[in-house]
């Protein structure tokens, strides 16, 4: 990061939120180039692999993958990427945090405390300093005394379309779902059909412990899957139990298949 401009990625899901926090970096520091804007975790992480920004500014909470699962990947993804976390849990933040490596700003973002983060980033990128250990244990930490999000109990079943068809499918029996424009194709063993919701509308229903997103288009259901295979490229593919097609995993996302 001794480059004049430097660039970074921003993850946060609410938009007036978001906005915000743009304004704020733009004040705090204006050399700093915003290369991509998210809304979810996985457009962040394919953002970071797109972009390798020298700084990602991370919503823990986010619909689909959490900002402690896109950062996890970006390790891989960006190596060089700096993790700023942004989170409401100041209870859990301040003692994981302890160690300084990785830095977190608290929601509502206070002026003097984004400008000392600009700092501490900007002599950490001068020392070329990079503990992945500190974070991996930043990580651990967080994923460990964060409460879950307590948000209404995941979706058990949905309505969706086949031609003239409206057919009530239970979600245990989906294979996967893939976004089409507005609306998301459900994939189960007996077809498809069409969920006039947003694929993005679905993360915050979906368990997430039972469904993953393999890309920012596709959400898969962990029962479903027969197998993984890595190429040779970093990329996934994941052969289904009950479908014959196969799906792709970016290579970003494969990181979160690890442990498997």
């Amino acid at each position: 990061m001794s480059k004049a401009t430097c660039t970074a990625v921003i993850a946060e899901d609410e938009a007036l939120l978001r906005s915000a926090m743009l304004e704020q970096l733009r004040e705090a520091w204006p050399q700093l180039d915003i290369v991509a804007e998210c809304e979810d975790g996985a457009s962040a992480l394919e953002a970071i692999d797109e972009h390798q920004p020298d700084v990602a500014f991370l919503d823990i909470r986010m619909p689909g993958l959490t900002g402690l699962e896109v950062a996890a990947a970006a390790a891989q993804a960006s190596p060089h990427t700096q993790i700023v976390f942004v989170t409401a849990y100041d209870q859990y933040a301040i003692d994981a945090f302890d160690r300084g490596a990785i830095d977190y700003l608290l929601k509502p973002i206070a002026r003097e405390r984004l400008a000392a983060t600009v700092q501490r980033l900007k002599l950490r990128a001068a020392s070329g300093a990079s503990d992945a250990a500190a974070l991996n244990a930043v990580l651990e930490r967080l994923g460990a005394t964060l409460p879950r999000n307590p948000s209404r109990p995941p979706l058990t079943w949905l309505t969706a379309s086949a031609g003239r068809e409206t057919r009530l499918i239970l979600v245990d029996d989906v294979a996967y779902f893939r976004a089409d424009n507005k609306y998301t194709t459900v994939m189960t063993a007996e077809g498809e059909a069409l969920l006039r919701t947003p694929i993005r509308e679905l993360l915050s229903v979906l368990d997430t412990d039972t469904f993953k997103q393999i890309h920012r288009s596709t959400i898969v259901n962990l029962k479903a899957i027969a197998s993984i295979v890595r190429d040779d490229t970093g990329k996934g593919t994941v052969r289904l139990k009950n479908r014959p097609e196969t799906l792709t995993v970016s290579q970003p996302f494969m990181t979160l298949f690890r442990h498997m």
